[in-house]
C-alpha cells in the first residue's frame, strides 16, 4: 500500500509539465475579468498561481475571486516552467478547494508598527521577511551541530534549573523549586566543564535566561546558547576554535540561504569579506582605539554625514508626497514603497544622531580597567571588516571562574568576539581556573555561597585539567548574518522587558 505524500512549492523542478496539488494560504491577489494571479504560499516558498477564466468556468473563477488574503487552500494545477516567475515556476490552475476563506486578517500589505506587529507575532511569522529570517535561523543551527558533531564534540544537556549562578544573582530570574531557592540558569558553562571532564569535547545548546532591565536592541530576556567547553584547552586553542566555527556558520548560510539573505536585503558582499583569520587585539589596544584622533575623527565625519543625509531625505520625503496625492495606482504603490523606507531611514538617521555624541564621550574617556559598552563594542567593530577577538581583559571586571594571565595577574585569560558592522559580542569565552585554593579564594572574594559550589569544586579535586571553552549567543548571529536592527525579529517568540505575550 502506497504511502500519500504532499508536494511543495521547493520541489516543483521535478514536476515541470505536470498535474500536481499544492496545500498552503493565500499571501496575495490581484486579477482582472479574465484572470487571477494567486500567490500562494506554503511554508517553503512563494508560487504564482494563474487562474484563465475561460480555462476554469465561471463558478472556479469566482472562488478565485472570493479568496481574501491567508485563505486556506489546496490548489491543482499544471506546473509551468517560467523564468520571471519567483523560484523559476508558476501554476495554471484547474481546481481549487477551499480549506477556509479568512476574515479581517488583521497584518496586511500597508505598513504596521512595531508594537502592532508584536502583539502580532503569531501571524507576523507569515510575513516573507520573517519566513527568510526563521530559515537562516534554522540553517545556522543545523551548521553548529554539522560542526562541532565533526569534529568529535558530543551534544549534552545543562539544567535549566539551577541552585548557583555563574556570574552572580543580579540577572538572574529566581523561582521557588519546591520551596528551595533556584534560579533559570544565565549559562550551562559549570556543567558543561563537568562534562568536558567525562567527555573531552562537549557542547551544549539550549534557553539561558537573563534578569537585565535593559531595552537595547541585542538584548532578550530568554535567548538560546551554544556553549562548547573543551578539557586540555588553552585560551589561543579556544581563540582558533570559535574563529573556525564562525567561518564555517557564515559560508554556509551563504551557499544554502542565499535566496533568503536577498529577500531581507543584506548586502552579501560584507558576508562573503568574512575570512580567517580574524584581528586579534588586547583588551588595553582596544583602550587605545577607543580614545585615539582617529576615532574622534571617525564619529565626526560619520555625525556630518548623517546630518547632511537627513536633510537630503527630508527634500526628497516633501516632494514624493505631493506627487502621492496625483499618482496613478502603479506609481503611488512604489511612491509609498519609497515613502516607508524614507521614514525607517531617517528614524535610523535620528537614532544615530542621538547615539554618536554618547558614543564619542564613551570611547574618548575610557580608562584602563573600565569595562566596554555596547557602544564601545559598535566603534571597535566599525573599523574592521571582519569579527574581531578581544583578549586579555582586566581580570577584576571577569567571572571568578576565568583563569588569570599567568604572567600578569590584572589580566584574565578571557576573548570576546565582536562581530562586524556594529553587531557587538556575539561570542565570550576563555580559559577556566583549573586550580582548587585559587577557585575556592574567588567564591569568596565574590561573596558567593561556596556550599552551592561544592560539586563544581570537585571538578579541581579529582583529575583536574587546563579547559577552555565559549558561549555564542544565538540570536545576535542571526542579528548580524540577516543584517536585522533589532535582535527581537531573531525568535519565533521573543521574551523582552515587559513583553510575555504572545
Amino acid at each position: 500500500m502506497s504511502r500519500k505524500q504532499l508536494i511543495y512549492i521547493n520541489q516543483l523542478s521535478k514536476f515541470d509539465g505536470l498535474k500536481v496539488t499544492l496545500n498552503g494560504w493565500i499571501y496575495n491577489k490581484r486579477g482582472s475579468k479574465m484572470l487571477v494571479f494567486l500567490i500562494l504560499r506554503d511554508g517553503t516558498g512563494l508560487l504564482q498561481c494563474i487562474v484563465d477564466k475561460e480555462d476554469v468556468g465561471e463558478e472556479m473563477f469566482e472562488i478565485a475571486d472570493s479568496l481574501t488574503q491567508e485563505s486556506s487552500v489546496s490548489i491543482t494545477g499544471i506546473v509551468q516552467e517560467d523564468e520571471r516567475s519567483q523560484g523559476g515556476y508558476e501554476l495554471h490552475v484547474t481546481d481549487i478547494k477551499i480549506h477556509q476563506i479568512t476574515q479581517d486578517y488583521p497584518i496586511t500589505p500597508k505598513e504596521h508598527g512595531i508594537e502592532f506587529l508584536m502583539e502580532n507575532r503569531h501571524l507576523w511569522l507569515r510575513s516573507q521577511r520573517q519566513w527568510a529570517v526563521m530559515r537562516v535561523r534554522n540553517e545556522i543551527i543545523y551548521a553548529i551541530h554539522k560542526f562541532f558533531q565533526e569534529k568529535g564534540f558530543i551534544q549534552m544537556d545543562a539544567p535549566i534549573f539551577t541552585g548557583n549562578a555563574v556570574e552572580g544573582t543580579s540577572t538572574l530570574f529566581e523561582t521557588n523549586y519546591f520551596e528551595e531557592k533556584a534560579y533559570l540558569t544565565q549559562s550551562g558553562q559549570l556543567y558543561g566543564e563537568a562534562m568536558a571532564l567525562a567527555h573531552g569535547k562537549i557542547y551544549t545548546f539550549g534557553p539561558t535566561f537573563r534578569a537585565e532591565k535593559s531595552k537595547t536592541r541585542r538584548h532578550l530576556t530568554e535567548f538560546w546558547m551554544i556553549e562548547p567547553e573543551m578539557a586540555f584547552y588553552d585560551l589561543d586553542m579556544n581563540m582558533d576554535l570559535a574563529e573556525d566555527l564562525i567561518t564555517y556558520i557564515v559560508e554556509r548560510v551563504i551557499e544554502r540561504r542565499k535566496k533568503e539573505l536577498e529577500i531581507l536585503g543584506r548586502d552579501l558582499a560584507k558576508l562573503e569579506a568574512i575570512k580567517s583569520p580574524f584581528p586579534r587585539i588586547t583588551y588595553t589596544q582596544a583602550i587605545e582605539i577607543l580614545t585615539s584622533d582617529a576615532t574622534k575623527k571617525m564619529l565626526d565625519e560619520m555625525e556630518s554625514s548623517r546630518k547632511e543625509e537627513e536633510i537630503s531625505l527630508n527634500e526628497e520625503l516633501k516632494t514624493i508626497e505631493k506627487e502621492h496625492g496625483q499618482a496613478k495606482k502603479g506609481r503611488k504603490l512604489e511612491i509609498e514603497r519609497r515613502l516607508r523606507e524614507i521614514r525607517l531611514r531617517l528614524d535610523e538617521i535620528e537614532e544615530d544622531l542621538r547615539n554618536i555624541p554618547v558614543w564619542k564621550t564613551s570611547a574618548l574617556e575610557k580608562v584602563w580597567g573600565d569595562d566596554l559598552g555596547g557602544s564601545d563594542e559598535t566603534i571597535l567593530t566599525m573599523q574592521f571588516d571582519t569579527p574581531i577577538m578581544v583578549h586579555g581583559y582586566p581580570s577584576e571586571i571577569k567571572a571568578f571562574y576565568m583563569k588569570h594571565d599567568p604572567n600578569n595577574d590584572k589580566v584574565a585569560l578571557g576573548v570576546d568576539m565582536l562581530a562586524p558592522e556594529g553587531y557587538g559580542e556575539i561570542i565570550g569565552g576563555g580559559q577556566r581556573e583549573e586550580s582548587l585554593e585559587v577557585l575556592l579564594e574567588r567564591i569568596k572574594q565574590h561573596d558567593l555561597p561556596v556550599e552551592a559550589f561544592s560539586w563544581y569544586l570537585d571538578l579541581r579535586k579529582f583529575g583536574t585539567v587546563p579547559h577552555s571553552g565559549f558561549g555564542l549567543g544565538l540570536e545576535r548571529t542571526v542579528a548580524w548574518l540577516c543584517g536585522l536592527k533589532h535582535v527581537r525579529e531573531t525568535i519565533p517568540f521573543p521574551r523582552t522587558l515587559g513583553r510575555l505575550y504572545p
